[in-house]
């Protein structure tokens, strides 16, 4: 593979993060020793960038004197900077949520002054879990499912006028998850504002093909989230309170780094598409738990670059 292949596409790490700290586990924020700790590994493993998440602003100000302050210290470990940031809303029947048009207008004014807050630094996408839980949702409806595409809509001119892109992450315990509510969703929803952002293991998890689910709608990704799962969501496993991914009864942990044994995804199959459709840009790995039942966040995260490198450039040359 030559440079100039290679680059066509690069790599951004979600910055979930645990290490072992005196009193227990302890993440990179809790510090400018950890943080500093954190990138020189990430950067060390091959990543290029890394992902965050919004609420991560706070703590960019507060510790770092803002998010452009904050990316001069990754790029000083070497990292190119922050690509993407997560979105990661407070959803309210009351107040904020996409399927209830009467909280249209807060969720509006939540992103004309969350893109303002982001505006010093450069951000190839916003994303966001576009529905509600599931269980503050249902009955998922057509009409329910038609305002939430019709909110996003608005999100996406109001991102785009900041030259950044809104796009879309369904985990499998929010209301739009399966795959004809998908379908519904994104045949309401304009691809010049609303992209979508394909998370391999949560769509597995809710039984959808993460692979023809991309196929279908390559012109509209804007990026990835590329993790494994051994497990496939049953019962009501997208139904509990207050988060399906730490209180479902049947699986201890859902998520697992590329190329782990057992796991469900097809990255060979996945990896051929996003040739096929000669995607180019980043795509980011997430670790999200990787510490249950005895995990480790740097062990995960080099084993899964180093897949990266080894199975799925090789297959993109």
């Amino acid at each position: 593979m030559t440079g100039a292949d290679e680059r066509r596409i690069k790599w951004s790490y979600m910055d979930h993060w645990r290490s072992d700290g005196p009193a227990g586990p302890v993440d990179q924020w809790h510090s400018h020793r950890t943080m500093s700790a954190f990138l020189k590994q990430v950067k060390a493993t091959g990543f290029d960038a890394i992902d965050t998440f919004d609420f991560r602003i706070w703590q960019m100000y507060g510790d770092y004197g803002g998010p452009a302050k904050y990316q001069e210290m990754v790029q000083d470990h070497g990292l190119e900077r922050i690509v993407n940031t997560f979105h990661a809303a407070d959803y309210d029947v009351r107040t904020y949520a996409p399927h209830l048009p009467e909280t249209h207008e807060n969720i509006l004014e939540d992103f004309r002054v969350t893109m303002g807050r982001w505006s010093e630094i450069r951000l190839d996408n916003i994303i966001v879990m576009p529905a509600t839980l599931y269980y503050d949702m249902e009955p998922i409806t057509a009409d329910k499912i038609k305002y939430t595409a019709e909110c996003w809509n608005k999100v996406g001119e109001i991102t785009a006028g900041y030259g950044v892109r809104l796009t879309c992450h369904h985990e499998f315990f929010c209301g739009i998850q399966s795959e004809p509510d998908l379908e519904t969703f994104y045949s309401h929803t304009d691809d010049r504002y609303v992209s979508l952002f394909v998370d391999t293991a949560q769509h597995c998890i809710a039984s959808v093909d993460p692979v023809a689910f991309y196929r279908r709608h390559a012109h509209r990704v804007s990026g990835f989230h590329f993790k494994d799962t051994r497990n496939v969501a049953t019962g009501d496993d997208h139904r509990h309170r207050p988060d399906s991914e730490i209180m479902a009864p049947t699986t201890g942990k859902w998520f697992y780094e590329m190329g782990t044994p057992h796991g469900l995804v097809d990255f060979a199959a996945m990896m051929t598409a996003v040739r096929d459709n000669d995607y180019r840009g980043w795509i980011s790995v997430e670790h999200d738990k990787a510490n249950k039942e005895g995990g480790d966040y740097s062990e995960s995260t080099a084993i899964s670059r180093w897949y990266a490198k080894n199975v799925l450039e090789e297959i993109y040359r």
